[in-house]
């Protein structure tokens, strides 16, 4: 039964992926999250096809919904990760750097950042849109235990490190919805934040959903992909 089961899921995911469109989508979300509008606007599709095309989707256990930190009334879509395995990166423009923004810079900017350092290397930095006066105790914790290393006080504000050439990636809501003009974010991760639960446990995840967005997305930039 347990085979069966196993085939008919198999099957699901093969007949979601068969269409063009859905392809698309989950091209579009292989590397970022995106909200259903943002998903329709950058495929030019009309919503009620936007709608349906989801609800295949994630019928087929191959994507969730999550609410925004910031306003929440959007929602934002991510590929479940075991969904990810087989599925081949689209390539990124060249960057001169990557740049993780969060709204403080104090937990998963950072985190990010020293990810990026530590597994891929290259030119990295993190920012806040609105940064605390220090990196959070807990987010420094967490790092030095997987033997990375973050300055308590290195806290810096976007418009004083983002530039243009750099790829921009937004590692919370807050963000993604706050920036415009030439710091935009070509990327978005709906990465909840640790500090509102404020547990170890929270920034383990935080952690390990970082780790494994940067995993994936390392082969999809060029200079990193030359480095790996």
């Amino acid at each position: 039964m347990n085979g069966d089961a196993s085939l008919q899921a198999r099957a699901r995911i093969h007949a979601a992926l068969g269409d063009p469109a859905r392809l698309a989508i989950v091209d579009a979300l292989t590397l970022g999250d995106a909200s259903p509008g943002e998903i329709g606007h950058d495929l030019t599709m009309p919503t009620n096809l936007v709608a349906h095309h989801l609800k295949v989707l994630q019928d087929a256990g191959l994507i969730v919904r999550t609410r925004s930190e910031g306003d929440r009334r959007r929602t934002y879509l991510r590929l479940q990760p075991g969904a990810l395995a087989s599925l081949t990166p689209p390539p990124l423009q060249d960057a001169d750097r990557v740049v993780f923004v969060c709204t403080h810079n104090s937990a998963r900017s950072q985190l990010a950042a020293a990810l990026w350092r530590d597994r891929v290397g290259g030119p990295v930095a993190s920012a806040g849109t609105k940064p605390a006066a220090r990196v959070h105790p807990r987010a420094v914790k967490v790092a030095h235990r997987h033997g990375l290393v973050l300055d308590p006080a290195g806290t810096a504000h976007v418009s004083d490190v983002a530039h243009q050439g750099d790829l921009v990636i937004a590692v919370c809501d807050n963000a993604h919805e706050d920036l415009t003009g030439e710091v935009r974010p070509q990327l978005h991760w709906s990465v909840p934040d640790p500090i509102r639960v404020n547990t170890e446990a929270a920034f383990e995840a935080a952690y390990t959903d970082l780790a494994q967005r940067i995993d994936r997305l390392a082969p999809a930039v060029p200079h990193a992909a030359e480095q790996n």
